[in-house]
């Protein structure tokens, strides 16, 4: 344990501001290192609630913590890890955010991979932990997945996708060799900082094993949302654009300009994929202003970094560029999930094109050009089509009646009624409502289904999730199943469900998705004795005690 008058190993950096509540367990995260010798800096953005209490409290009880308080606050992340750093007592650096935790053996691996030979600095995985559903996740495994020593970046450029700083011990020679310090009064500086260290770096250390607990609460309020989950702001679009031009200065500067397209590749894959995936939620005059912000910046990036994207997400940055808006938003919905346009154009050598119209520019027809996907030829399972539900209306109990429209934008499709069906699978059963979809004009057929939620197979123990419906279209005995888009706002409700096969008492919720693509969910909330048992049960872990507690459930119910 390190105390006054001694060297600590490692410093690692607690930055926080107005976050009295959740100090604490950062805190406690690193006083339970199993490597002890450390120095425990909380570097406080001058906070104006109970933060400098809670840290002078915990400066009381641990000698090995400090508490650093900024006389003014900065806005940001570098400005209080700066300062911090500039303190540090240590020859090795880390930083962690008053939200997120540190694993218990964080500092004890990233050491040992510094003292098993000279590096710059060590990274490990980073597990993230949504707050609303407490499901965990490795952030980017592919790129942790295997211990490994790498002479600079360029061995992996992917690794510009693990942008975090937060997951790093850094040699403290190492920063002050490079003047590397975070960029202050701008959000985004991990990205910068980071890139920075991965190019200025003659060596670093994966390893495999957690280091850092990422904690994401993506539909916190405005005012307490982390900054990448700011996403609405038009601030943040800026600042994140900004960000990327001092990247590619830096890259130029220090001669890594054979880097660019990888980087570019980046911040299309990861940085503009996220806001174009709002895209649908935002309003017309939003999405204006954001294609004047970030179109200009699209301009200056690799033509290679554009052919590497999957060419739905090519279809959108596109149309952004073209100032194609409604359009834009159209296609951004359903990206990742093979959703088709609602309509194609060919040109006379029979290349099918994205919207009502051949393009006008070259760069435009070689972005929007579908003919690879193959709509017309590709086997019927996996067709696109595009379902939409154009109407939602209550029904008696927990039913709902849903007008739909089906696009076939290659109209490969046969003329006439088509049997559909909508398919929710809300435990391992699975509930199905068929309707009829009837042709309108070419390419478009509509139909209407209803959905008797309360007929849906739960399991006896109960169901605690979401689920949203697929559309299923049958022809000459094969099957399409395709998202299902709803209106992205109409009138939810919440009723209470007695299951009549036996399984117990539900809270059931039919809203419109927030956030992806919008589809039309349903939540389902066990009320009653079984919402005390199921959280017993999803923490047995034999099969006999889960067989046991199902029995237990069914019982008490």
């Amino acid at each position: 344990m390190s105390t006054p008058g001694t060297t600590p190993d490692v410093t690692v950096t607690v930055i926080v501001y107005n976050d009295a509540e959740r100090l604490p367990r950062a805190v406690a995260s690193v006083r339970r290192q199993t490597h002890r010798n450390i120095e425990i800096v909380i570097s406080d953005d001058h906070s104006t609630d109970e933060t400098p209490l809670v840290a002078r409290r915990l400066a009381a009880e641990d000698p090995r913590v400090r508490h650093l308080r900024l006389p003014h606050n900065s806005g940001g992340c570098g400005a209080p890890r700066n300062r911090a750093l500039e303190s540090a007592r240590a020859p090795y650096l880390m930083f962690l955010d008053s939200d997120d935790e540190l694993t218990d053996n964080a500092v004890e691996l990233l050491l040992a991979a510094h003292r098993e030979r000279e590096i710059d600095f060590a990274m490990g995985a980073v597990r993230h932990v949504r707050e609303d559903t407490g499901n965990h996740s490795t952030w980017m495994p592919n790129l942790v997945a295997e211990r490994r020593t790498l002479e600079g970046i360029e061995a992996d450029p992917r690794l510009f996708f693990e942008h975090l700083a937060t997951s790093k011990m850094y040699a403290r020679a190492f920063l002050d060799r490079h003047d590397l310090r975070f960029p202050e009064d701008i959000h985004y500086e991990d990205q910068l900082f980071t890139a920075r260290a991965y190019c200025l770096a003659k060596s670093f250390t994966i390893i495999p094993e957690p280091v850092y607990r990422w904690y994401t609460a993506p539909y916190a309020a405005s005012d307490a949302a982390s900054i990448s989950n700011q996403r609405h702001k038009l601030t943040n679009v800026r600042d994140r654009v900004h960000v990327q031009h001092l990247i590619d200065a830096f890259l130029a500067e220090s001669g890594h300009e054979s880097l660019r397209e990888d980087k570019d590749y980046k911040f299309l894959k990861h940085d503009f994929r996220m806001y174009a995936g709002d895209l649908p939620h935002r309003d017309e005059e939003w999405v204006a202003a954001f294609a004047d912000i970030v179109t200009p910046y699209l301009e200056t990036l690799s033509p290679g970094a554009y052919a590497r994207l999957p060419r739905a997400e090519r279809v959108v940055l596109q149309l952004i560029r073209d100032h194609r808006l409604p359009e834009a938003r159209l296609a951004a919905r359903g990206v990742a999930h093979g959703v088709a346009p609602r309509e194609v154009t060919t040109d006379a050598e029979g290349r099918m094109y994205w919207g009502n119209e051949v393009p006008g520019s070259d760069r435009s027809r070689r972005e929007l050009d579908l003919s690879d996907l193959a709509l017309d030829t590709c086997p019927f399972p996996r067709a696109r089509f595009r379902h939409e539900i154009t109407e939602v209306t209550r029904g008696p109990g927990a039913s709902v009646d849903l007008a739909i429209r089906t696009y076939d934008p290659a109209q490969r499709l046969p003329v006439g009624p088509l049997r559909a069906s909508l398919v929710l699978r809300p435990g391992r059963r699975r509930l199905t409502a068929p309707f009829c979809l009837a042709p309108v004009h070419p390419g478009v057929f509509e139909g209407h289904v209803h959905l008797d939620l309360a007929a849906a197979p739960l399991p006896l123990h109960g169901f605690h999730g979401t689920r949203h419906p697929v559309l299923r279209l049958h022809h000459a005995d094969l099957t399409n199943t395709t998202l299902l888009l709803a209106p992205l706002s109409f009138p939810a409700f919440t009723t209470r469900v007695d299951y009549h096969n036996g399984a117990s008492p539900h809270r059931l919720t039919v809203e419109p998705e927030s956030r992806g693509p919008g589809r039309l969910q349903i939540r389902w909330q066990p009320v009653g004795m079984t919402a005390l048992i199921r959280p017993v049960l999803r923490r047995a872990a034999r099969p006999r005690v889960r067989r046991a507690m199902r029995l237990l459930s069914s019982v008490l119910r």
